[in-house]
């Protein structure tokens, strides 16, 4: 089976036939890939009535488990955004009604940032649809090479390291 990124290969292999293009054809079918799932991840997210970021923080709060809560600093860690940042992202999630600030009881200066029912049933709905946009993405391949290309994925990640939140 061959794709484009065979044709954008081999065009450069016979304009440079010095270089090892092994590289490319990996790389620009990740990013190929990357950006059928940034549509997928758009349009699940968008048929929730959710953006990307406000998934990423109802998505933090709801792997928190029961009750659904964590401060504005482990936000911070876990959506990798600033504090302003993350403040006006709450602001806005509180007016749509989705979370709600209550102080901390272990901390007078400090809040906690609760999913609010209708949070939670959005991030659901939403993850949802992902996962079934990212199942229809991997329909063609077995399930045994689904788990070779996760492992493979892994390890060529594996020196960035994976920052906290990042991945669902």
């Amino acid at each position: 089976m061959r794709d484009e990124v065979d044709e954008l290969v081999e065009a450069w292999a016979r304009e440079r036939t010095d270089l090892d293009l092994e590289p490319v054809a990996v790389f620009s079918r990740i990013s190929r890939l990357a950006r059928h799932l940034d549509l997928a991840r758009r349009e699940a997210f968008s048929a929730h009535d959710i953006e990307s970021w406000e998934f990423d923080v109802l998505a933090a709060l709801r792997r928190a488990g029961d009750p659904y809560e964590l401060s504005p600093g482990r936000l911070l860690r876990e959506t990798l955004v600033t504090s302003g940042t993350m403040t006006n992202r709450v602001d806005r999630l509180a007016a749509r009604g989705l979370v709600e600030r209550y102080p901390d009881p272990e901390d007078r200066r400090g809040v906690i940032v609760r999913l609010t029912p209708e949070g939670k049933a959005a991030v659901d709905g939403a993850f949802e649809a992902l996962l079934q946009a990212e199942r229809a993405l991997l329909a063609d391949l077995p399930q045994r090479d689904q788990a070779r290309l996760a492992t493979l994925l892994r390890t060529l990640l594996a020196p960035f390291g994976t920052p906290p939140g990042q991945g669902g």
